[in-house]
């Protein structure tokens, strides 16, 4: 159903990983914008290579951009692009490779396919509404599904690499979870969780954005998963207020409702 989509956002994220490869070889110069984030130029080329593409490409549709001036007019839209054009800004400044691209579109405030990217590896998560996710390294195609893992204190949870809170931490030793593995870049992390390398990953702020989230979540959907906010209520996208404001939590679907109900005592200590 959104196969075309599917297609042409693969080709845009593939040309949007070369834009930043070439300034990840060199020197990097690095701003701050709001909120105390830093920024890059290969932030701002890849959007605007993404962005300007999907608009001639789309022009009936929204964009959402993380490096774009919003606009109010993709409200009125049922059809909105996101796009996340380098999803751990942190890990490419660092020069540690765990950073990607992401698109997606979501249909009436659901995502129905999405894209993460990860170029210094040539890996690509995708998923398309009821066709299933998929994974993409170095030219082999492997179908994505979560693990099977139902008891929490079993399962493995992703965090943060660069900025793991002491809130994360709290609920992961009250869930009982002994496992947990470190990496940049949302995409990535949900990524882990669709090939069964963690089990969960749980993110009780609301810092992230519509984003940060929109392509990973079909991708994590589409293998088998569950992502819903810190109450287990759905995400909805192209909101005038673009902050995921009840964070998130992502999972094997095995065990979901039982992690949100032991992250109760937990959630007024959200920021």
């Amino acid at each position: 159903m959104y196969s075309t989509e599917l297609s042409v956002a693969q080709e845009l994220a593939l040309e949007a990983g070369r834009i930043i490869l070439q300034h990840y070889a060199g020197d990097l110069s690095v701003g701050i914008k709001d909120h105390n984030e830093p920024v890059t130029q290969a932030d701002k080329d890849s959007n605007e290579y993404l962005t300007t593409e999907l608009a001639r490409l789309f022009p009936d549709d929204g964009i959402l951009a993380e490096e774009s001036t919003d606009s109010a007019d993709r409200l009125a839209k049922k059809r909105v692009w996101l796009v996340d054009p380098l999803d751990g800004t942190k890990e490419f400044i660092g020069k540690i490779g765990q950073f990607a691209v992401m698109v997606a579109l979501a249909v009436e405030g659901r995502p129905v396919m999405g894209i993460v990217y990860q170029p210094t590896t040539e890996t690509m998560f995708y998923a398309e509404k009821g066709q299933g996710a998929f994974v993409n390294r170095g030219g082999t195609k492997t179908r994505l599904a979560v693990s099977k893992i139902e008891h929490i204190a079993e399962m493995a949870m992703v965090v943060s690499r660069s900025h793991r809170s002491p809130l994360v931490t709290a609920i992961r030793d009250e869930l009982g979870i002994k496992k947990d593995i470190g990496s940049g870049s949302v995409g990535l992390k949900v990524g882990l969780l669709a090939e069964r390398t963690c089990d969960l990953y749980i993110h009780p702020n609301s810092k992230t954005k519509e984003w940060d989230t929109c392509a990973p979540e079909i991708i994590l959907e589409e293998a088998g998963g569950k992502m819903t906010d810190c109450w287990g209520e759905p995400l909805l996208y192209n909101k005038e207020d673009v902050f995921n404001s009840k964070g998130f939590v992502a999972s094997n679907d095995r065990a979901h409702d039982a992690i949100i109900h032991a992250m109760n005592p937990f959630l007024d200590k959200m920021d």
